[in-house]
């Protein structure tokens, strides 16, 4: 089961974007995460080493996210 591929006008092959299992699964986590965060909207206390900031607890699982997401950009990019 292999990506379809088309010609373009130079006469180069292309794979065409799929909607695949994993990207449905992917998807569907994201948006999981976005709900949960923002279900979680009252402010909360953190604590990063030393400083301790209050802040809304969507901020905090959102800044999370974001970093847990870059973090995997990072080490797939590198695999390549």
């Amino acid at each position: 089961m292999s990506p379809k591929t088309t010609e373009s006008a130079g006469g180069t092959a292309r794979r065409e974007r799929a909607l695949t299992p994993a990207r449905i699964t992917v998807l569907l986590l994201a948006v999981l995460a976005l709900i949960f965060i923002f279900e979680n909207t009252r402010a909360t206390k953190i604590r990063l080493l030393i400083p301790e900031v209050t802040m809304p607890l969507w901020m905090a699982l959102l800044g999370t996210a974001v970093i847990g997401a870059l973090c995997g950009w990072y080490f797939m990019r590198r695999r390549r």
